[in-house]
């Protein structure tokens, strides 16, 4: 049995509709994140899982138990903000401490359980300091061993890192993991970051405007997007238009791309679509390949022209127009034997991909 059900969830505040009609199950353990940009819901569902905001319509269901109208209080679950929220005039140990007094645990208990907690989160060092004393990165590692000191249900963090720097994120993100696969405390997670649901996340929620586009695992969402918001959201995609010009056996199309390209791909939901349907071929940067000239005789190959390019370390974005009018963008990677750029504005070039590597999404 899942340990979250939310079952036809809607929220409205005023004429708009925030969350709409939104059902999921979330396991015992899972590190579940709701991701999407800023206005799509994500953080009022969270808010009432917490009980924080009360639903129009739809339950939410706990272990078994409806507490959709349960008060914020009564909830076995913590709720993390942007905001650390911590006392400043307690020490880092009995900050964490807190929520045992508050529930009257014996004194020798509260030692050692605060003191567990602090060596899993790395702050044992700290335990006497208070939260002027430390770094942003540090006072956010208390206010999660403080929501999880006694051990809820859930843990809900609505954008908890986003204060932090890129690399102290990058950091928090290993420690948030570690500590979720230690405790085994079930976390749902709200970030409108696309990298950091990817790092975190068991499975991902994508939500937009009041529902979820698609729930799947991270490497699913990413490679195999089911709508055009989603290709378009999380991360780079070339969306080029395209038609449906045949279906064919195993679970082949026939597509026409942006008025020139022709070629065949497959897919899981072929049966879906009808021939003469719209929509656009979907494919990854980093899934193109680009060369002085062909080398792929099992790969769709057309001639192209360099654009652009931008630079990003580890790798280079290409844009390259085929026939001076087909944009399309490919990922290269900046490997040690290679020079800083692959090509130069206005090279030819040879691009490559497997079509079967991308997807057909109906408009």
């Amino acid at each position: 049995m899942p340990i979250l059900e939310i079952q036809n969830v809607s929220k409205q505040f005023a004429d708009h509709l925030i969350v709409n009609n939104v059902s999921l199950s979330i396991e015992k353990g899972e590190f579940f994140t709701l991701l999407g940009p800023s206005g799509c819901g994500k953080t009022t569902l969270l808010r009432m899982i917490a009980g924080l905001n009360i639903p129009d319509s739809g339950k939410i269901i706990l272990e078994g138990q409806d507490i959709t109208t349960m008060p914020p209080e009564d909830r076995p679950l913590h709720t993390i903000f942007q905001s650390y929220a911590l006392f400043p005039h307690m020490t880092v140990f009995e900050n964490v401490a807190f929520p045992l007094k508050m529930a009257n645990w014996d004194k020798a208990k509260i030692h050692l359980q605060v003191e567990e907690l602090l060596e899993d989160v790395q702050l044992t060092k700290f335990a006497k300091r208070y939260p002027h004393e430390l770094s942003g990165g540090q006072r956010q590692r208390v206010a999660i061993a403080r929501s999880l000191v006694d051990r809820p249900k859930l843990l809900l963090l609505d954008e908890p890192l986003s204060a932090l720097d890129a690399s102290l994120r990058e950091h928090m993100h290993i420690e948030l993991v570690k500590l979720q696969e230690e405790t085994g405390i079930t976390f749902v997670y709200v970030t409108h970051d696309q990298h950091e649901a990817m790092a975190l996340s068991s499975r991902i929620a994508v939500m937009n405007f009041g529902e979820i586009e698609q729930l799947d695992l991270p490497q699913a969402v990413y490679t195999r997007p089911k709508t055009y918001f989603v290709a378009d959201f999380l991360g780079k995609c070339n969306l080029l238009p395209a038609e449906i010009l045949a279906k064919n056996d195993n679970n082949t199309l026939r597509l026409r791309v942006a008025n020139y390209l022709e070629f065949d791909t497959s897919q899981d939901n072929a049966d879906e679509f009808n021939v003469g349907q719209k929509g656009h071929f979907a494919i990854r940067p980093e899934k193109i390949n680009a060369n002085r000239q062909n080398q792929y005789d099992n790969l769709f190959s057309h001639s192209a022209k360099v654009k652009g390019y931008y630079y990003y370390g580890e790798s280079t974005l290409y844009e390259f127009l085929i026939n001076d009018e087909i944009k399309i963008q490919a990922m290269l990677s900046n490997s040690k034997n290679q020079t800083i750029k692959f090509f130069d504005e206005g090279d030819d070039v040879v691009i490559s991909f497997d079509p079967h590597a991308g997807d057909f999404l109906a408009e």
